[in-house]
């Protein structure tokens, strides 16, 4: 069941994704079909559901990792391709062991050889974006620390630099704020709409928690049991609308800056609302 549709869908130079009619099947089991949807370069979508709803999976079709069952999918009008230099990609915050001897600016190289760590740069071209980077997303203090030895939210800045070093035109996060403290998933959501403005990147932002990054959304896709809704949030984060998609009573309640879903189990989850969570 389709709960919503993409009114913008139109051939332009300003799309950079595009999903026509895309389904997504794991042998019998659909996690989504019909998903027709246009982002455009510089905005912020958000993807909301829960757990095995098939968030991750996206990214993975945007990362070309994974293929549609059926429909089509484009990213700055050609087929998504493993290592496309037009993506990068920000994954869930993990912790290094203590003893990595690797240090930050190793894992920002990855960006360019993605193979192994303590790769020299003989390059000054590459030498010189490295740096860059590294500065534009506040590391340089700790780049050449001991991985290990960072703090979460100096980590998840790092991987954020080396999304970056390709200049891409989508940002693809998949839970990047997980097991951040409120601070850092402050700093992390406004160095990620920094970038997406002032180089107009069009960004995927799965995540749990929708209260971090929504004074900067523009658009949620909210995903539930194969059914979808596309809307604003003001057109999405209603009673209405996520009692339809979760097929029971859903209240959702702003308090203040926040909001408040309460109801269904996984909708509550959804909002962080349960500590435990497993991922897809």
């Amino acid at each position: 069941m389709v709960v919503g549709t993409d009114s913008r869908l139109t051939a332009s130079s300003s799309v950079a994704i595009e999903l026509d009619s895309a389904e997504l099947r794991y042998g019998d089991r659909r996690l989504w079909s019909g998903l027709s949807l246009s982002v455009e370069r510089g905005e912020f979508i958000a993807v909301l559901g829960p757990n095995g709803s098939g968030k991750t999976s996206l990214i993975k079709v945007l990362l070309g990792l994974r293929p549609l069952t059926s429909g089509t999918v484009r990213l700055g009008g050609e087929p998504p391709r493993r290592g496309s230099s037009r993506v990068g990609y920000v994954p869930q915050q993990r912790g290094f062991d203590s003893d990595l001897g690797a240090r930050g600016i190793d894992l920002v190289a990855l960006g360019f050889d993605g193979h192994r760590y303590g790769v020299p740069w003989p390059n000054p071209t590459k030498r010189r974006l490295l740096n860059e980077v590294i500065e534009q997303v506040g590391a340089s203090r700790f780049a050449y620390s001991p991985i290990g030895l960072l703090s979460g939210g100096e980590q998840q800045r790092l991987r954020i630099a080396q999304a970056l070093l390709s200049s891409p035109q989508v940002l693809l996060c998949d839970e990047p704020l997980l097991s951040l403290d409120l601070a850092n998933q402050k700093a992390i959501v406004d160095l990620i709409d920094e970038r997406r403005r002032a180089s107009n990147t069009a960004v995927v932002f799965v995540t749990h928690e929708i209260n971090p990054i929504l004074p900067v959304v523009d658009r949620i896709v909210y995903i539930v049991d194969g059914r979808w809704a596309i809307g604003t949030p003001e057109e999405v984060m209603t009673s209405e609308r996520l009692s339809d998609l979760y097929q029971t009573r859903v209240e959702v309640t702003r308090i203040g800056d926040k909001l408040l879903v309460v109801g269904a189990t996984d909708a509550s989850a959804s909002f962080g609302l349960q500590a435990n969570e497993h991922h897809e």
